[in-house]
């Protein structure tokens, strides 16, 4: 599983001209979802989410985690973070997880974030053509895939 993090001072997300979800400050996060996830990948990528000391102290220095600054998430699945630009000049998503597959495990990590972070997180429509406004505060941009925990 893969996610793209960004530290936001306001995101949201419509369908259709439509907001399906919106936050001030906090956490825009874009997921991907590769056949091989699992729920550990989940349970690592939530703690280690809503933990991430990325928010600053009152001295400027990166050492709040959205917990402690009561921030937001906001969650966008993208099953192109899966792309491979290996070959040729179209990417190629074989990578990314099926529907059937995808949509159960963004399900499951989308509670597991909103029981984490102890209130509703927003998010987007599956498969859905979605427009993401944003306002990346920082900029702070972090790339975590559950694979590469080292």
């Amino acid at each position: 599983m893969r996610l793209l993090l960004q530290r936001v001072s306001e995101a949201r997300v419509t369908v259709d001209g439509r907001i399906t979800g919106e936050i001030a400050h906090g956490l825009l996060i874009f997921s991907g979802i590769e056949p091989a996830d699992t729920h550990e990948d989940i349970e690592w990528l939530a703690a280690k989410t809503v933990n991430l000391r990325i928010f600053n102290d009152e001295a400027g220095v990166m050492n709040r985690s959205v917990l402690d600054v009561a921030g937001g998430i906001l969650l966008v699945s993208q099953f192109t973070l899966h792309a491979s630009t290996r070959k040729g000049n179209r990417p190629s998503y074989s990578a990314a997880a099926r529907p059937e597959i995808a949509i159960p495990l963004y399900e499951a990590f989308h509670q597991r974030l909103t029981t984490l972070l102890g209130r509703p997180i927003p998010t987007g429509i599956f498969g859905a053509d979605m427009k993401v406004h944003l306002v990346n505060d920082g900029p702070v941009t972090l790339w975590i895939d559950s694979k590469q925990r080292d």
